[in-house]
């Protein structure tokens, strides 16, 4: 009798697998916020004070999207996003405000908003930078935006 019961059910099992393997749970995600984001490979932004590089800060960025947004096509459009913050960072680098280990988080999110918009991108709500690395921690020039002390 078990078996019986057992092979009534068999059917139904396989139908139900992937229907909940795709999208099953998909209202817990939408509930948890924005889940979708795009992270942008590190690249090597310079340093400079006036036309002199003093360092090379690497930096993660993610670009957060909007809950409507087609992840796969915009995540396509990684390399014109990397390609657009490289060269957004040569053409004006993004010298920290107190030293030189760090960017300008603030301009760099608002330069990065506007090339997001200018590639068609109008699906990211906001941008994150999430790592910065120095190339060099020591040995680098006095800062003239740094605090006296």
């Amino acid at each position: 009798m078990h078996r019986r019961n057992l092979l009534a059910l068999l059917p139904a099992l396989m139908f139900a697998s992937p229907a909940a393997a795709a999208g099953g749970s998909g209202k817990a995600a939408d509930k948890g916020g924005s889940s979708q984001y795009i992270d942008i490979s590190p690249v090597a932004l310079p340093v400079a004070i006036g036309s002199r590089v003093v360092n090379y800060i690497f930096v993660g960025v993610r670009l957060n999207l909007t809950a409507i947004a087609n992840v796969q096509k915009l995540r396509e459009r990684e390399p014109f996003f990397r390609d657009a913050l490289v060269r957004a960072g040569h053409r004006a680098p993004f010298t920290g405000k107190s030293d030189f280990t760090t960017v300008d988080v603030e301009r760099l999110k608002a330069v990065m908003m506007k090339e997001a918009a200018r590639l068609g991108a109008k699906d990211v709500q906001s941008v994150a930078v999430m790592s910065q690395t120095a190339k060099r921690q020591s040995g680098l020039p006095k800062h003239p935006g740094a605090a006296a002390g």
